[in-house]
């Protein structure tokens, strides 16, 4: 009997972030989705220029210019999976469901690393600081020497780095990969302990809150090279012996996200497989907001 196409389909579009709930942590641009495959935005010109006590009339008439951008969402397709016929029959659980799962499991994961790999100011394009604590041997796998820590010192000056930059106060987040958290917390004194773990939120995936930002966690985040200009590396890059975790840290107004079409194919009772056969393909499309990457500041490991 075949599955029900439209129910994974939701099913998918609603589990897509499970587990990655700080891709919700950014401004959803799907209702900008044209066709399902590209998003188009309409962004206003230079706002309009204040004169105070205006003395020479008339004054100049300027007209704006708006701009529009486009942006392709991703194409991320699964490989097509065969579950054999005589399987659906020998195995004492349902395994269609359970290889389905699992797909969707893995789905979730490498869009949210893209993602994040899109939302990460890089090569002198926004703000990066670097980690000032003392030297830990490198947990990056495929990296050698020695890093600095991450410190309390270090997100507050990320703090420091959006407050120059008049960004709003609310709606802050910091996310740091497994081994940076452990530093942080470690950096943390008694007090601030208590104090960050008062904004605990397993719902929202938020596990404290320091310096204005809700503080999450993911195994990983994004690694960077080490130029003096640090430079995101690229999903999947094979890892440098020099490349250096890094924590992002953004206003939820500067990143986007944009989730477009969601198709599932399947070919039951395929004559040449003796059994059935399925796929899925997600689009879904990320970018920092502005051009200058302002609200957002990546802390990035520094040699030690």
């Amino acid at each position: 009997m075949a599955i029900q196409k439209e129910i994974w389909q939701d099913h998918i579009e609603g589990n897509l972030f499970k587990n990655n709930e700080f891709l919700l942590a950014s401004t959803d641009a799907g209702q900008y989705v044209l066709q399902g495959k590209v998003v188009h935005i309409p962004q206003a010109g230079a706002t309009a220029n204040i004169v105070k006590n205006r003395s020479s009339l008339p004054a100049t008439v300027v007209q704006r210019t708006d701009t529009d951008i486009t942006y392709t969402l991703d194409e991320y397709t699964t490989d097509p999976i065969l579950i054999p016929n005589a399987e659906t029959f020998e195995l004492s659980y349902n395994k269609r469901e359970s290889v389905l799962s699992e797909y969707e499991s893995s789905l979730r994961q490498t869009v949210a690393d893209n993602i994040l790999v899109e939302w990460s100011p890089t090569g002198g394009l926004g703000t990066i600081i670097r980690t000032s604590g003392v030297s830990t041997a490198s947990t990056l796998a495929g990296t050698t020497g020695n890093r600095t820590k991450l410190t309390v010192n270090d997100l507050k000056n990320a703090q420091l780095q959006l407050n120059k930059q008049n960004v709003p106060m609310e709606g802050r987040y910091a996310l740091l990969s497994a081994d940076m958290f452990q530093q942080l917390t470690d950096d943390m004194t008694a007090t601030q302990y208590r104090d960050f773990s008062a904004a605990y939120d397993v719902k929202d995936g938020v596990l404290g809150r320091l310096f204005g930002f809700n503080i999450m966690m993911r195994g990983g985040v994004v690694t960077y090279n080490n130029d003096t200009a640090p430079v995101v590396n690229s999903y999947g890059a094979t890892p440098a012996a020099t490349d250096n975790d890094g924590v992002l840290c953004w206003q939820i107004g500067a990143v986007e996200r944009a989730l477009g079409q969601i198709k599932f194919f399947e070919r039951i009772g395929d004559p040449t497989f003796y059994g059935d056969v399925y796929s899925v393909s997600v689009r879904m499309g990320a970018r920092i907001r502005r051009n200058d990457a302002k609200g957002i500041v990546a802390i990035v490991q520094a040699a030690a």
